[in-house]
């Protein structure tokens, strides 16, 4: 398996390719196609390109080591061009392509398309978090079975994991992503709605959140 391999599929075949459900859940895994001075941008300041690419593919990695065994229907959406035989298993990970002018509207398509397929509980999470596990993510639909929204905060303001049972559509509108004002603004727009909190973690962005992890040094040092 090449995570950088340029071996893809038709992206058309992929992206749009019917898949019937075999549960009522699906997780939805959000990835940038890792390529040199396309991820990690703000780490890549501090760090370098190819460094901070390296700790993007062990993000990868480990995200894709922690959802493979979660007991839903799995679906990874690339950015850029789906990627055949790379880490995300094909027998495991089905894959498609985001599509939207910005992230709450990929967001909200991918929500849309999975709905549409007659998933009930959907949660999608992005590859930022050494922190993250298989645990929390069952946690998060057991969660969903008892409340209309689970959010997972991290501690930039933002959210590293979105559980739904329904479209909120206004979640995905009008955010300035990647601000710490994401989480409070989304939590604005549910003050009438059954949501749900887990515990805060730290994702992955610059180098200030890199420095508690002794297994990234390798990378950078």
């Amino acid at each position: 398996m090449g995570l950088l391999s340029k071996k893809t599929t038709n992206d058309n075949e992929m992206a749009f390719d019917f898949h019937f459900p075999t549960s009522k859940k699906a997780l939805i895994i959000f990835i940038r196609n890792p390529e040199l001075g396309q991820c990690k941008t703000r780490l890549a300041k501090t760090i370098g390109d190819e460094a901070a690419l390296k700790i993007y593919t062990y993000l990868l990695q480990h995200t894709s080591k922690v959802s493979q065994s979660v007991k839903a229907d799995k679906y990874v959406f690339y950015s850029e061009t789906i990627i055949a035989n790379d880490l995300w298993e094909d027998s495991i990970f089905r894959k498609k392509l985001q599509y939207g002018t910005d992230l709450g509207a990929r967001m909200q398509n991918a929500f849309s398309e999975l709905f549409g397929l007659g998933y009930e509980h959907l949660i999608i999470i992005g590859c930022d978090l050494l922190d993250l596990d298989q645990n929390l993510i069952e946690h998060a639909f057991q969660q969903l079975r008892h409340h209309d929204v689970v959010i997972g905060p991290s501690k930039d303001g933002g959210y590293y994991l979105l559980g739904l049972k329904m479209m909120f559509e206004p979640i995905f509108k009008t955010k300035a992503w990647g601000t710490e004002t994401v989480l409070a603004d989304t939590l604005n727009d549910l003050q009438n709605t059954d949501v749900v909190l887990l515990e805060e973690l730290n994702d992955i962005d610059t180098f200030e959140d890199i420095k508690n992890y002794k297994q990234l040094e390798r990378f950078y040092i």
